[in-house]
Parts: C-alpha cells; sequence; structure tokens
C-alpha cells in the first residue's frame, strides 16, 4: 500500500470548510511530515486549479466596492475591522496549504516551510476570532472580499508567479501597514489587539523570508536576474499596486535589498 502524499494531505485540509477540521487535518499533515511518513511528489509539476478552496458559509464574499466603509473609532467599526484582518488570515492557511498541494518536485524544505507557515496563520487567525467575540461579535458577520484568492487563481500555474506575488508583494505589503494599523489600535484603546497585530508582524517577516528564499530558488534554476524579473513581474501583474511607504527595517529583515526596495519605491505608475 503506497503512502500518502504530502500533496494529498495539503488537499484535504485546503478543502476543509470549517475552521477546526482544517486544524486538524492540518495538524496530522504536519505531525505526519515531521515524522517522515508522507512522500512528496518527486516530479515537477503542478497540480490542478482549486477555484473555490475550503471555508464557512458565511463571510458573504462581495466586490471590494460594496464593501461598506467604517470608521474605527466605533464598536461596529473596530469590530469590522477586527474581521477583515481575521478574513485575511483564513485566506493564509489556504494560500499556505494551496502552496504545499499544488507545487510539486521542490525540496522537502520547501513544504516544511510553507506548513510552518499554515500553521502560523491558523495561530493568528483564532487569536482574532477570539478577541473578536470578546468585543460580542463572530468571524461571518461582516461580509469580506476574496481579492486575495483572487490573486491566487493568478498565479497558480507557476512557482515564479506565486511566489513572487503572493508572498513578496500580498504579504510583504503586510509588514509595510501593520505598525499604523498597531497604532491606530492603540488610540482607540484597544491594547490586546495591538498586542496581537505585533504576534502577527513579527511571525509574517518568516512568511516573507520564506516566500523570499523560494522565489530566489526557482529564479537561480531558470537562470533570471531576480531584481528585474520581480520587477517586471509587478509591472505587468500589478500595475500601480505596489505603494510605498514601506517599512525598511521588516523586508530587510525578510529578505528584500537596500536596492530592490530602492526600485520598488521609483517604480512609475
Amino acid at each position: 500500500m503506497s503512502r500518502q502524499t504530502v500533496h494529498d494531505a495539503a488537499c484535504q485540509a485546503l478543502m476543509a470548510t470549517e475552521l477546526a477540521e482544517k486544524q486538524s487535518l492540518l495538524d496530522t499533515l504536519s505531525h505526519a511530515w515531521d515524522a517522515d511518513e508522507l512522500l512528496a511528489n518527486p516530479e515537477l509539476g503542478v497540480a490542478g486549479p482549486v477555484p473555490r478552496p475550503g471555508r464557512p458559509e458565511r463571510p458573504l464574499l462581495v466586490h471590494p466596492r460594496e464593501l461598506k466603509q467604517r470608521k474605527l473609532f466605533s464598536p461596529g467599526g473596530h469590530a469590522a475591522f477586527l474581521h477583515a484582518l481575521a478574513h485575511i488570515e483564513f485566506n493564509a492557511i489556504n494560500l499556505a496549504l494551496d502552496a504545499v498541494y499544488r507545487f510539486h518536485g521542490l525540496p522537502g524544505a520547501y513544504y516544511s516551510g510553507w506548513i510552518q507557515v499554515a500553521r502560523e496563520e491558523v495561530y493568528h487567525h483564532q487569536l482574532l476570532v477570539e478577541h473578536l467575540e470578546n468585543q460580542g461579535y463572530g468571524y461571518g458577520d461582516f461580509p469580506a472580499h476574496n481579492g486575495l484568492w483572487d490573486m491566487a487563481m493568478r498565479t497558480d500555474s507557476d512557482l515564479l508567479l506565486r511566489m513572487a506575488l503572493i508572498p513578496r508583494v500580498f504579504e510583504a505589503r503586510g509588514l509595510d501597514v501593520t505598525p499604523p494599523m498597531i497604532e491606530r489600535l492603540r488610540q482607540y484603546g484597544d491594547e490586546r489587539g495591538a498586542e496581537i497585530l505585533e504576534i502577527i508582524l513579527h511571525d509574517e517577516v518568516g512568511h516573507v523570508a520564506i516566500g523570499n528564499r523560494w522565489y530566489h530558488w526557482v529564479c537561480e534554476r531558470r537562470g533570471l536576474e531576480p531584481q528585474e524579473t520581480f520587477i517586471q513581474l509587478v509591472r505587468e501583474y500589478l500595475p500601480g499596486r505596489v505603494k510605498g511607504p514601506f517599512h525598511v527595517e521588516a523586508r530587510l529583515k525578510a529578505g528584500f535589498s537596500e536596492q530592490e526596495l530602492r526600485q520598488l519605491e521609483n517604480l512609475e505608475y
């Protein structure tokens, strides 16, 4: 009887709809991988697309333009803000699992890294949901948008695209915007929310670093110059959407170079 692959196990967790089931399957996957009980497909390849990963029926997904603009300095606005962050973290769980499921024939360290990311994203989501519930709300009480998974679909056929545009753009943007969000929560009087975002910021530096590592890995094997290639991809896929100000210290810790950050700052929109 053949052993289950890490890709199959990741797919099961990816398609689980409820967080408790997703976490249980992820725990099983993580322990089995660490115990060398799962195989990784040695053949380079890409798995089939996942138009709709596992997620609860709620929140209702709408177009970003349909989301009501709320002010943070009100109970409803504060809860909606926390809910939006919790939704980002839920999508991040699925993105990390998809990175394991989708891309085959890679070194074991690649799968170890993204399994670690998935586990930390579960933790982040739980922290935010618990804090949201302490405010009298639950995950699913507000509508949300699916923009992050839409971008995952655009990058699901090529490891270069996925590593360049998800960790190095979307997750890296989180490094830039989280410190001001921490300050806003403290101004509102939400010290626990600020503490949670500090935990997330610390961990996200590592997540971006993992994306940076494998972006450079694939560039090296394809004979591509990493910085020029990244700028080209940003211009092609995300024109006008990579904007500062950048959290330089965090981005440098995550593996960006000073020259690369200067190139990003000088992008013409």
